[in-house]
């Protein structure tokens, strides 16, 4: 059986789940934003894409069905307004008997990550089963044509758009050669895969001015003195990995959120598929928005600007670690520490500071802080379907510290990293918040109940 119709299966599954709880979906069920989300999550497992990537594909997914939306509700400030260097010559006819806006959105979504992703023809399926949903919901087929029409040319222009960000230029740049010398990255067991994307400082940034806009602090120089700082750092990880408590564990698991880890038995090497760390938030935007009852239009907005932040936070952060280049825990400990230690999470292919997981967590968390408010209880149901259950949670922000720390348990990340990772993240999120603020897009969940300005 192919990994193509592996994925097929998969997500036949996961709709069929859906009809089986809910009975005949809904209109509002059909279309929701968040089962396009899922329907892209699974792709991107299937595609092991890297977390860098996923960013960037969410972020481009999302673009053209908040255009849509936008058109429909004047309200919402344009999309040139809130990314740089997006054309404004997009035009979208808004006349309700000519289509529906909901369907264009969802489907410009859809038709995005086709277009899009590695697998993306895959989607097709998904299109054509959406659209045969709907026509039985009631929708006469004149409406769905230009309904598709539209979300079609939303997702072109957003094609067009991101063929202008340098990523198909990447593979033409100089190749990165892990240097052997001390306190440099350099490839970690088992696989000891390649370096992640080591020139995406490279890509344009969507609100953000620049990779290194948001530069954190220097890291304390390397040293192997037992005396020093560094080193100091070292054993803390290593001591803390040896001491864990049931819930440490169960939070460096939580959040592992590794695209492809590879686990070894004798000559056998297993690989292991998981959502990327994107795409944990990505599913916490979209399931908030569900508790909060925001309806399509919010959920589109929430999405979109969540998708946004990921992929400037990461360009930040891969910035600064390609720069540093710095040695992860790992490859310390086993040459200066302990030979035979292991972390309890799989060391991810590419350079130490800052933390990943902190930048993109603390971002993430500042934008939906001022999106849907501070204090939101939900639970987290994300790592369901990849064996690590759920975590209850009193706020973004509380979310954003343990996925932090739990690389410090995972044995993955000096504290340093995790601590100016958190600050990098914050200074990025408030960063978008305040240019969010500045094109008069108020918070989503604000007691006078519509979140744009008048």
């Amino acid at each position: 059986m192919s990994c193509k119709t592996n994925l097929i299966i998969v997500l036949l599954l996961l709709l069929g789940t859906h009809r089986l709880q809910a009975g005949t979906p809904s209109i509002e069920a059909q279309l929701e934003p968040g089962n396009a989300l899922n329907t892209i999550n699974m792709l991107m497992v299937h595609d092991v894409v890297s977390p860098p990537v996923a960013a960037r594909y969410y972020a481009y997914t999302m673009l053209g069905a908040y255009a849509i939306v936008a058109a429909h509700d004047q309200r919402l400030p344009v999309l040139p307004s809130l990314v740089k260097s997006f054309p404004a010559t997009l035009q979208l006819d808004t006349v309700q008997a000519k289509y529906d806006y909901r369907v264009a959105a969802y489907y410009s979504i859809l038709e995005t990550a086709r277009l899009l992703l590695p697998s993306g023809e895959e989607l097709a399926n998904e299109q054509a089963r959406l659209l045969q949903e709907l026509g039985k919901a009631g929708f006469k087929p004149a409406v769905l044509t230009q309904s598709v029409r539209v979300g079609k040319l939303a997702a072109a222009a957003v094609v067009g758009f991101s063929k202008t960000d340098r990523y198909a230029q990447l593979s033409a740049l100089k190749r990165y050669a892990p240097l052997k010398e001390d306190g440099k990255w350099y490839p970690t067991p088992p696989a000891y895969l390649e370096p992640v994307e080591p020139n995406w400082k490279t890509i344009r940034p969507l609100m953000i001015d620049s990779a290194q806009q948001f530069r954190p602090a220097l890291p304390v120089p390397f040293s192997r003195d037992t005396a020093s700082a560094f080193h100091r750092q070292a054993k803390a990880v290593y001591n803390v990995s040896r001491q864990l408590t049931a819930d440490q564990t169960q939070i460096a698991q939580f959040w592992d959120c590794n695209p492809f880890a590879v686990n070894t038995a004798g000559h056998m090497a297993i690989g292991f598929k998981k959502i990327s760390p994107g795409g944990h938030w990505m599913n916490i935007a979209a399931l908030v928005s569900r508790q909060a009852k925001l309806g399509f239009d919010k959920t589109v907005v929430v999405l979109c600007l969540e998708g946004v932040t990921l992929m400037d936070a990461f360009i930040s952060c891969w910035e600064i670690k390609y720069a540093t280049n710095r040695i992860r825990p790992e490859t310390y400990i086993n040459r200066h520490v302990d030979v035979k230690w292991q972390p309890m999470l799989q060391t991810p292919p590419f350079p130490e500071y800052t933390s990943g997981h902190a930048v993109v967590s603390n971002a993430s968390a500042e934008l939906l802080t001022y999106l849907l408010g501070d204090n939101i209880a939900y639970v987290d149901d994300t790592e369901i379907p990849f064996g690590s259950g759920e975590r209850a949670f009193t706020s973004f922000r509380q979310a954003a510290t343990e996925a932090s720390i739990s690389r410090f348990y995972g044995g993955i990340h000096y504290l340093e990293s995790i601590n100016n990772g958190n600050d990098q993240g914050k200074q990025i999120g408030r960063y978008i918040v305040a240019r969010l603020r500045n094109v008069g897009l108020k918070p989503l969940a604000s007691s006078k109940g519509v979140g744009y300005r008048r």
